[in-house]
């Protein structure tokens, strides 16, 4: 679960507009993974240059919207989940060979711990249903993208190549 963290309140594209489907179905997802035993890992990412991601400022703690009791938090400084952090390290150490990726932001962090993590030989269920992102604007063509288009672009780029793209209610209607 990626940077699911009240630092993004504090950034000039913040938008309540998908928030409340997101923190349904990353709250499902979540809950789903806990009942049926798969481990699960919080990660927040940080800096130090006195921003909204910097732990000084006191918004490198979880959103209120999410109910979370991770197995494991990992701080972060990269894009990828697994660069410079012990989270590589601890998956070999539980044997685990299969991520599970959600969180903020889709095209971002979530995307490149996806990536990061099927170079490294995991096996990638990538849940846009439970990635959040906002709307963004080209900085060359001035063109804009919703934030639909942008988990879309996302989904693409992923599919068969890195990930699997899954729902959550699929995800759910497994058997455990």
């Amino acid at each position: 679960v990626i940077d699911i963290q009240k630092s993004f309140k504090a950034r000039p594209f913040w938008s309540e507009l998908d928030v409340d489907n997101w923190q349904q179905a990353q709250q499902q997802l979540i809950d789903g993974c806990v009942e049926r035993g798969i481990p699960v890992v919080q990660v927040f990412h940080q800096t130090t240059d006195d921003g909204p991601f910097d732990p000084r400022q006191g918004l490198v703690t979880t959103l209120d919207e999410i109910d979370i009791s991770p197995d494991l938090v990992i701080h972060k400084h990269r894009h990828s989940a697994l660069a410079g952090t012990p989270l590589l390290d601890w998956l070999i150490g539980q044997n685990i060979q299969q991520l599970l990726i959600s969180g903020l932001r889709t095209e971002q962090c979530c995307e490149t711990t996806a990536r990061h993590g099927s170079d490294l030989g995991f096996s990638i269920d990538f849940f846009s249903d439970a990635t959040l992102t906002f709307a963004m604007t080209h900085p060359h063509s001035g063109i804009s993208y919703t934030a639909a288009q942008l988990k879309e672009r996302t989904e693409l780029v992923l599919a068969g190549r890195f990930a699997r793209i899954r729902s959550v209610p699929e995800f759910l209607a497994d058997k455990p």
